[in-house]
C-alpha cells in the first residue's frame, strides 16, 4: 500500500517513443525490440555522461575555488551515472526471460513472517459500506488517458498486491504475493519467489511472465504513456523471469527498502489483454481486469454518474493469509456520486454514508453537534497518526535578493506569526511545523524545533543584516532606504487570504514588509516554477518510509550548465551547495537505515540552520465520524488502525456489524439513546521533545 505510488506514477505521459508493437497482446514481437530499444538508450546515455564527464574534468584546473568545488561534485555526480550506466548494459536485455539455472544458489531468503497481525481478530466478514465520491471517474482503467484520477487508489491502489509491501505499523517488509525473496550481495537486484497459490479474481494463476506483461501494457505505443516509459527505463535497471514463479528486479543503485521498492510492481493478467491494440482506451474503457486484491469491479456494478462498487472476491487466494486475515471485511463497498459535501453530510446524518470526515474545525465543533452524535448512534473519532508531515510552508528562493542573506532569512523566519494563524483559523488543532520532512520516524531530526515568532528576535536578526532605519510605518530599512520589504506568492483562495492577512499584519510589528502576490492557481505556480518568486507557500505531497531531498536541494535541480536559474524543477529554493549535492545522493543510495538516518539528519539540520524553509502548520490526526455499526480494531496488534496511513480507511481493518445496525436503526425507531461517544486514539501519537532547541 504504501509503496504504491511507486508503480501509480508509470500510468501518465504526453510525449511518444518510437516503439513499433503489433495488434492484439503482441508481446512476443514487442520484448526484442523493446529491449534493443533500452540497451540503445542506455549506451546513449553512457555515452552523453562519459562526454560531460571529460569536459567538467577539463574545466576543474582553470576555475576559481568556489566553482572548482562545485565542478568536482559535478564531476562525481557523472561519474556515478557512468558506473551505473555500464552496470545496467551488464546485465543484458531490460526485459529477462532466463532460466532456472541463473538464480543464485547462495542467495539467503526471507519471509517477512515475523511481523504483528494487522487488524482485529474480532473483525466480521459481511454487510455493506457506503462512502460517497465527489465526482464520477472518466475511467477504471488501470492506466491509460484518464487513469490517474482521485478514485484509482480505491479502485487499485490499495487494493492490489504487490509482491512485497511494508508493514503499515514497524515499516518492516511483509509478503503479497510473494512468499520469499533475496537480495544479491550488491544489494541491487532483488530475488523472489511467488506465492503458488497467488490467483487473479477470475482464478487464474498469477506467473512471472505476467510482470513483463505489466510493463509492455504501460510503455507500447497503444497508449501515450511518456512517463510510464520514462519511469521504466530511469527507475528500474532490468526485469527478469526464471520459471513461473521466480522473479527477478534490478534497480539502477543500491537502495534501502530495496525488497519493498522493486517488489512494488505488480502483475497484469495475459489473456485479459487479449484485445489489446490501438484502440486500448476506448475497448478497455469501463473493464476492470482481474485483480490480486480482495475487491474486483464487475460490469452491474457501474452506474455510469451515479455510483461503483466493490464487490469482495469470492474465495479470495490471500483471505487467510496473516496480514490480510483481518483486512478487507465488508462484501460490498458502494461510492456513491455526490458532488456537494454539504449534500454528503446531511446524507451521513440521516445514516444513508456510513462514515464521514470530520477534521476541518468547523465540521468537529459545530456541524457535528447533531442528535444522532447526542444519542450515540454516531461516534466520533481523533485518530493520530504516524504520517510523514507534509512539507507545509514558506519556500524562500535564496537567488532573489535580500533573500540571499542569512540573517534576513533567520529574521523572516522569527516574523511570521503561525502559531496565531494556529490558534484564530484552526482553533489550536494543528500544530507547529518544525522541519521540512518532519514525522519520517527514524529518518527525521526530532531535535529541530521551528522558530518561534519574536519581534526582539526579528529585529535583532535584522540589524545584523544592515536594516536599521525605522520608517513611519514601521517598516525598517537599510541607510540607503533600501526597504525591507519581500512579496510571497500563493494561489487565490479564502482560507489563504484570511492566513495571510494575519501574518502581513505581525510581521509589520517586526518591521517586515511582506507583500501579497495573490494569484490564479494557475500563474501562481506557473510563476514558481519559472523561479520568478521570492517566497511562496507550498507544500508537497509526500509517502513513507523514504525522504526525498534531491529534487528540493540538488544544484542539478537549482541552476543550468550555464549557472541561469532551471525552470520547471522542484528545488524553489534555488539552493545549490556542494555538500547538499552529496547528502541528497546519500539519500537516494543509502545501503541501509544507519547510513540515510545520517544523511537524512544533516540535511534537515542544514535547511534549518540556513532557514530556507519556514514552516507552517501540520495536523498529525484525522476526525472521523462513523455509525455505530462501522467497528474499527481495538486489540493489541491494532488500535482503531495502524499508524503510517494518511487515512485510516485505506488499510480495510474496519468492518460492519450488522447485528449493531439493526440495533441502531430499531433504538432510532423507538427513541432509544446510546452513551454518546467521542474518543481520543494517541497509542501512535509521537511525543514532541521538550522545548529548547535551536532559536
Amino acid at each position: 500500500m504504501l509503496l504504491a505510488a511507486l508503480l501509480v506514477l508509470a500510468t501518465q505521459g504526453c510525449r511518444r517513443e518510437s516503439v513499433a508493437v503489433g495488434r492484439g497482446l503482441g508481446f512476443d514481437e514487442f520484448l526484442p525490440r523493446y529491449n534493443q530499444h533500452i540497451a540503445g538508450w542506455l549506451k546513449a546515455e553512457l555515452q552523453a555522461a562519459q562526454n560531460e564527464l571529460a569536459k567538467v574534468e577539463s574545466e576543474i584546473p582553470k576555475a576559481n575555488a568556489a566553482q572548482a568545488n562545485s565542478l568536482r561534485t559535478r564531476a562525481e555526480a557523472l561519474r556515478l551515472d557512468v558506473e551505473k550506466f555500464n552496470f545496467r548494459l551488464g546485465l543484458g536485455d531490460f526485459l529477462k526471460i532466463g532460466s532456472a539455472d541463473e538464480v543464485p544458489q547462495d542467495l539467503v531468503w526471507k519471509d517477512g513472517m515475523d511481523q504483528p497481525e494487522i487488524g482485529d481478530p474480532a473483525a466480521l466478514k459481511g454487510g455493506v459500506f457506503r462512502r460517497f465520491i465527489p465526482s464520477f471517474p472518466p475511467t477504471i482503467r488501470p492506466f491509460g488517458d484518464n487513469s490517474n484520477n482521485s478514485f484509482r487508489g480505491d479502485a487499485y491502489d490499495y487494493i492490489e498486491l504487490p509482491m512485497v509491501s511494508l508493514h503499515p505499523e514497524t515499516m518492516k517488509e511483509i509478503p503479497g504475493l510473494a512468499k520469499a525473496w533475496a537480495e544479491s550481495p550488491d544489494g541491487r537486484t532483488v530475488y523472489f519467489k511467488l506465492d503458488p497459490e497467488a490467483r487473479y479474481s477470475d482464478g487464474v494463476p498469477v506467473r512471472a511472465r505476467d510482470f513483463l506483461v505489466a510493463v509492455y501494457l504501460r510503455v507500447s505505443d497503444h497508449i501515450v504513456n511518456p512517463y510510464a516509459k520514462q519511469f521504466y527505463r530511469e527507475n528500474i535497471a532490468q526485469i527478469a523471469i526464471y520459471d513461473d514463479t521466480t522473479v527477478s528486479v534490478s534497480l539502477p543503485e543500491t537502495k534501502a527498502y530495496a525488497a519493498a521498492l522493486a517488489g512494488a510492481i505488480t502483475p497484469s493478467a495475459p489473456h485479459f489483454y487479449s484485445e489489446y491494440g490501438a484502440d486500448y482506451n476506448e475497448r478497455y474503457q469501463w473493464r476492470f481486469p482481474p485483480t490480486t486484491g480482495a475487491y474486483e469491479i464487475r460490469p452491474a456494478d457501474i452506474v455510469k454518474g451515479v455510483s461503483i462498487t466493490q464487490t469482495r472476491v469470492k474465495d479470495w487466494w490471500a483471505r487467510d493469509r496473516k496480514y490480510y486475515k483481518h483486512r478487507f471485511n465488508p462484501d460490498k463497498i458502494v461510492h456513491t456520486v455526490v458532488r456537494d459535501e454539504s449534500k454528503a453530510f446531511e446524507l451521513f446524518r440521516a445514516g444513508e454514508l456510513d462514515t464521514f470526515y470530520l477534521t476541518r474545525p468547523e465540521l468537529w465543533y459545530e456541524k457535528s453537534e447533531i442528535e444522532p452524535v447526542h444519542k450515540g448512534y454516531i461516534e466520533r473519532v481523533t485518530f493520530y497518526n504516524r504520517y510523514p508531515k507534509i512539507p507545509r510552508g514558506l519556500y524562500l528562493n535564496v537567488a532573489k535578493p535580500p533573500l540571499d542573506k542569512l540573517d534576513v532569512r533567520i529574521g523572516i523566519q522569527h516574523a511570521m506569526n503561525w502559531q496565531k494563524v494556529i490558534d484564530v483559523m484552526f482553533r489550536g488543532d494543528c500544530q507547529r511545523l518544525n522541519a521540512f520532512n518532519e514525522g519520517y520516524v527514524t529518518f527525521s531530526d526530532p531535535s529541530i524545533r521551528s522558530r518561534p515568532y519574536s519581534i526582539e528576535l526579528a529585529r535583532a536578526a535584522f540589524r545584523k543584516a544592515g536594516y536599521t532605519i525605522e520608517g513611519k510605518d514601521g517598516i525598517l530599512s537599510k541607510p540607503d532606504g533600501t526597504r525591507l520589504s519581500v512579496s510571497v506568492s500563493y494561489p487565490v483562495m479564502p482560507v489563504y487570504d484570511r492566513m495571510f492577512a494575519i501574518l502581513c499584519e505581525e510581521a509589520k510589528a517586526c518591521g517586515f514588509e511582506l507583500r501579497l502576490d495573490g494569484l490564479e492557481a494557475t500563474v501562481s505556480y506557473k510563476k514558481v516554477m519559472q523561479k520568478q518568486h521570492e517566497m511562496t507557500l507550498s507544500s508537497w505531497m509526500i509517502s513513507p518510509p523514504i525522504p526525498d531531498f534531491h529534487q528540493f536541494l540538488h544544484s542539478s535541480n537549482a541552476v543550468d550548465d550555464k549557472g541561469a536559474l532551471k525552470p520547471q524543477t522542484n528545488n524553489i529554493f534555488s539552493w545549490r551547495r556542494a555538500d547538499t549535492d552529496e547528502l541528497s545522493e546519500k539519500v537516494r543510495t543509502a545501503r541501509n537505515a544507519e547510513e540515510l538516518r545520517d544523511a537524512a539528519w544533516k540535511l534537515q539540520r542544514i535547511m534549518h540552520d540556513e532557514a530556507i524553509f519556514v514552516p507552517a502548520y501540520a495536523v498529525d490526526y484525522m476526525r472521523l465520524g462513523s455509525w455505530r455499526w462501522v467497528r474499527w480494531p481495538d486489540c493489541p496488534e491494532t488500535r482503531f488502525s495502524p499508524p503510517v496511513v494518511f487515512d485510516p480507511h485505506e488499510v480495510f481493518v474496519f468492518w460492519i456489524d450488522e447485528k449493531a445496525r439493526e440495533e441502531t436503526q430499531n433504538a432510532r425507531r423507538n427513541g432509544e439513546v446510546f452513551p454518546e461517544s467521542t474518543r481520543v486514539i494517541d497509542d501512535y501519537r509521537i511525543t514532541a521533545p521538550a522545548e529548547g532547541g535551536a532559536p
